[in-house]
């Protein structure tokens, strides 16, 4: 085990070296002059020359990759543009509601598709499959934005019972956080919730055709045994898998629904240096983002072993 660990963790070197890579050159081949451009239309040569300087864009491109490599290597994400602080300061007043953004959401989907799935693939082809299926496609035919903006209509202005919008931190009270979190975290869920439905309901129903399933039921084992220790442990690969993968889809997600809700996270941060064309938050942030990405696939593989003692690495 300990050999594997260190094997992907030497793999994740290279595949971080490319991301780096292309961050870097994202500055470079932005259409025109990348300083004219964040500069503004009306600036003078000097203002855009030194807005060059301030960039480093004035040194050769070989110096200028390696200047940024060892920027990296000590954990320097780069300066602001346009309010001078670094990137990883702006990351970290930012970090808190992404992350509690997120953790909520990965609970709710987990909580609620994991049983649904189950549940579709004992009663399948039934009214309850039925629905479970049904739930899923709406769940990957809507966009996240109009499920929010949905959720607002319905318990924020209609029922008043959370607030439209905002985040409260958890420094001010974990009940007033959670009720700031709710409505985001099932908007950003559903999609998810869709994704781990649909695969855990597949991976049941070929677990449940095995023999050693049928050897249980014959031997007298309870239902809801068999379904979570025999089928549902059996199962799981697949479902931790698609986890990992729909990480993916919980950072994209994560920038929209900020910005419905208006979270102050690290989603409407990406939006607004986007906006402003700040390009050192935004390489900070590409960084950030596949740096958490390589790390939560790695964390998938190392627990392939714990639920299916026949792997072996």
């Amino acid at each position: 085990m300990s050999a594997y660990i260190l094997r992907r963790l030497l793999a994740t070197i290279p595949v971080m070296m490319v991301v780096a890579l292309f961050v870097f050159f994202l500055l470079h081949l932005t259409p025109g002059d990348p300083a004219a451009i964040i500069a503004g239309d009306d600036a003078s040569p000097a203002e855009i020359e030194g807005v060059r300087r301030k960039l480093g864009l004035d040194q050769p491109v070989w110096v200028q990759f390696g200047i940024y490599i060892m920027n990296l290597l000590r954990g320097d994400l780069g300066t602001s543009i346009f309010s001078n602080l670094p990137v990883t300061t702006l990351v970290m007043q930012r970090l808190e509601p992404s992350v509690v953004l997120a953790v909520s959401t990965l609970v709710v989907a987990v909580v609620f598709a994991i049983p649904m799935g189950v549940l579709a693939a004992w009663k399948v082809r039934t009214a309850v499959d039925r629905v479970v299926m049904g739930f899923s496609v709406m769940g990957f035919a809507l966009p996240v934005f109009l499920i929010g903006y949905l959720l607002i209509y319905v318990f924020a202005i209609e029922l008043r019972w959370l607030p439209v919008q905002g985040y409260r931190p958890l420094s001010q009270g974990v009940v007033g956080t959670a009720r700031s979190i709710v409505l985001p975290a099932f908007a950003l869920g559903m999609v998810y919730m869709a994704l781990i439905a649909r695969i855990t309901r597949a991976s049941m129903l070929e677990v449940l055709s095995e023999d050693y399933i049928r050897t249980a039921h014959a031997k007298g084992v309870a239902k809801p045994s068999v379904l979570l220790k025999h089928a549902l442990k059996n199962a799981a690969v697949p479902i931790v898998t698609v986890i990992g993968i729909g990480f993916a889809l919980l950072i994209s997600g994560v920038v929209i629904t900020e910005t419905v809700f208006n979270i102050p996270g690290l989603g409407r941060l990406t939006v607004d240096a986007i906006l402003k064309r700040d390009y050192p938050i935004i390489q900070g942030l590409i960084i950030i983002f596949a740096g958490t990405k390589v790390l939560v696939n790695l964390l998938i593989d190392i627990s392939y072993t714990f639920f299916d003692p026949r792997i072996r690495y």
